[in-house]
């Protein structure tokens, strides 16, 4: 069996860090690896309508500006086939058919639906396109015979729905689909990066990120503004660096040689974490360190965005051609599914 890689973004706003460390930075590594025969990158501007349908301009706006991130990133259409989501109208048709394989009630109880129906304020006013998300997710991972798919761990519920849909679609039809495997990051701090309020989850509907096109100042101001240990009110007080967002950045973030470039007298960050605990450090040199790391890291992100915008046809250019391999996998697949279901009728006459 080939190894294939699924996964994407809505195109809902600029891409940030929690994107970059729960699964962009991921993918630019299985990409150069090489160890994957195909890695499709699709941008789900149909899934973003699902609670934007009355706003597409902000969908089509935001294509290209996730086009950059990833580009920026380094995702390589060379490498990764980067597609758009509309543009494979297949997948909504093997959405339609995995909808009879589901019912509303397990739809209901998907754990990340749930929440960004609390989150948007939904309540009964659900979009039924909404609830069936993980629906549509599901047609996109198996469309292209997705073996693993690397995400955050929002997304967890959403793989366990789809390897249910898939288990169900086989033991009915025969062995048709792909039952794909998730990807988390190895690093815990990755899992689910905080907002910079502190907040469960950074999130664009929220505004409390940081995006991976902000300017070296922007940056700066919303680092020496995040949340810390409320309790930490002097710099001799313990702190605690459990759960405080600006130590979980430097867990996600900080290598041991940032250490000896921007604050040499500690040679880690277990040494770092020693010291706020037992008291004597202050937030605002952990801040200016956090400061230092994340600018090295989004520096070269910055430049490469900058280049590309200069070539905008040029990537658009790689979204048309991307999405036509798309659609003839898709397709495939979709003529795989029809045969299984028998409803492939004026074959063979």
């Amino acid at each position: 069996m080939k190894k294939i890689i699924l996964t994407g973004d809505r195109p809902t706003g600029k891409l940030h860090v929690g994107h970059y460390v729960g699964s962009l930075r991921e993918r630019v590594r299985l990409q150069n690896e090489g160890g994957f025969d195909k890695i499709y990158i699709m941008i789900a501007d149909a899934q973003a309508l699902t609670d934007n349908a009355e706003n597409p301009q902000k969908v089509r706006d935001n294509i290209i500006e996730v086009a950059l991130d990833y580009l920026a990133c380094g995702l390589d259409p060379e490498k990764s086939t980067i597609f758009i989501q509309s543009m494979i109208p297949e997948l909504t048709e093997l959405t339609f058919y995995y909808m009879n394989l589901v019912t509303v009630a397990r739809a209901q109880r998907n754990p990340t639906v749930k929440t960004e129906i609390k989150m948007r304020n939904f309540e009964t006013n659900i979009p039924v396109g909404f609830l069936a998300y993980p629906i549509s997710q599901a047609a996109d991972i198996t469309a292209f015979k997705a073996t693993t798919v690397p995400v955050g761990e929002d997304q967890k519920p959403m793989l366990e729905q789809c390897r249910e849909i898939v288990h169900k679609f086989n033991s009915i039809y025969g062995e048709t689909l792909v039952e794909p495997n998730i990807l988390l990051p190895k690093n815990s701090a990755c899992l689910r990066l905080p907002g910079i309020d502190g907040k469960a989850k950074m999130s664009k509907s929220l505004g409390n990120c940081i995006y991976l096109s902000d300017e070296q100042d922007v940056v700066k101001k919303k680092i020496m503004s995040m949340f810390t240990d409320p309790n930490h009110l002097r710099i001799e007080d313990p702190g605690e660096t459990e759960n405080n967002p600006v130590f979980i950045y430097l867990d996600a973030f900080s290598k041991d040689e940032h250490f000896a470039e921007f604050l040499p007298e500690y040679k880690n960050l277990d040494e770092l974490k020693a010291h706020y605990q037992r008291g004597g450090l202050g937030d605002v040199k952990v801040k200016k360190f956090l400061n230092n790391v994340m600018q090295a890291e989004l520096e070269p992100i910055r430049q490469r965005r900058k280049e590309w915008e200069a070539k905008k046809p040029e990537v658009y250019e790689f979204l048309r051609q991307g999405s036509i391999a798309a659609k003839e996998v898709a397709a495939q697949t979709l003529h795989d599914v029809r045969n299984a279901m028998k409803i492939n009728y004026f074959e063979n006459i």
